[in-house]
């Protein structure tokens, strides 16, 4: 019997065939799908001698760090990393890398599109004409309300704010205001936009875009003291992480008509459960996190991931890497 001597890597999502092979090419590759406590039971041995480990979803966190002592590379196939335990894989010397770049525009469009979604009521009066409800000409309980000359606010002027605000500016000639750990000059050369505290932006804007990670201090930032602060009849929207935002707050302000409507892809619980009042509110647009649910998209950030791991176990990191502080010699 043959054994391998390349070194052991645990891929837990599938991804496409040609980038399965580029992993086989450089290591000795066990697949299973999801971090599931049956998968980590089967495949124990092979867990406590895999160097690196790749795919998304599920918790990464010391009771599994446990299970893979030689572990010196977790490569993420995404941008957010809030289910992985950082400290502890930092502790151990594993290197967390993620696919920050590939699909900044594929959520920018994901964001735009919602603005407009929830602004010209699209899915609702959709829904409506499905359901046999337009037999004449249209009166103002269809109206929605303009996005052009409006002014948007992004709460987190990362690459995906950059792209977002390109898009409010360039294409509806929207004021940009926005609020971030720092200021960007770049923003406020190519956009116009104004860097402000968040009660001020929350106040002013007519749509509120969060483009947060998931952190302690982000948890519940948007909470009812929040979202009263918002201008009466504003559009908030989230494609960052759900728990940014009090979920039952929300609902609130959205049931007595504080707040126009929301446009959400993402969300305190994923799946959304069935009972949700979210799902009975219509002015509520509700998507199943696909920020960068395109084909595209989606084959690229697996083919960041897979170079990711190849470069984090062959010593060649130059970027994506969460954690670079713990690289020998930087």
């Amino acid at each position: 019997m043959e054994i391998s001597m390349k070194p052991a890597v645990i891929l837990y999502k599938p991804i496409p065939e040609d980038l399965r092979q580029r992993l086989d090419e450089h290591f000795s590759v066990t697949a299973f799908d999801g971090l599931t406590d049956d998968n980590m039971q089967q495949h124990a041995q092979t867990l406590a001698n895999a160097v690196g480990l790749i795919g998304a979803g599920g918790k990464v966190d010391s009771a599994l760090l446990d299970r893979m002592p030689a572990l010196k590379a977790a490569s993420t196939i995404s941008v957010g990393y809030d289910n992985f335990d950082v400290q502890a894989l930092s502790a151990r010397g594993v290197l967390l890398m993620h696919t920050p770049t590939v699909l900044t525009d594929t959520v920018a469009d994901t964001l735009m599109a919602l603005v407009l979604a929830t602004a010209r009521r699209v899915v609702e009066s959709a829904e409506r004409v499905k359901a046999g409800e337009w037999q004449r000409s249209i009166d103002e309980n269809w109206y929605g309300v303009n996005v052009h000359h409006k002014t948007l606010g992004v709460v987190g002027m990362g690459r995906i704010g950059m792209a977002l605000a390109q898009r409010a500016h360039a294409g509806f000639d929207m004021d940009v205001l926005y609020y971030a750990r720092h200021q960007h000059p770049e923003a406020e050369k190519r956009y116009d936009a104004r860097y402000c505290d968040l009660d001020t932006l929350l106040a002013q804007s007519d749509f509120v875009c969060l483009i947060l990670p998931l952190t302690e201090q982000t948890h519940h930032l948007i909470d009812a003291g929040k979202l009263a602060k918002m201008k009466p009849g504003a559009i908030l929207i989230n494609a960052g992480r759900g728990p940014v935002v009090d979920e039952a707050a929300l609902i609130a302000a959205l049931e007595n008509r504080r707040l126009l409507a929301a446009g959400l892809d993402v969300f305190e619980r994923e799946p959304l459960p069935a009972t949700s009042p979210l799902l009975r509110l219509p002015n509520v647009v509700a998507l199943p996190h696909i920020g960068s649910a395109t084909h595209e998209t989606r084959y690229n950030m697996a083919a960041d991931a897979v170079n990711n791991l190849i470069t984090a176990l062959t010593g060649r990191v130059e970027k994506n890497c969460v954690n670079p502080e713990i690289i020998p010699g930087r």
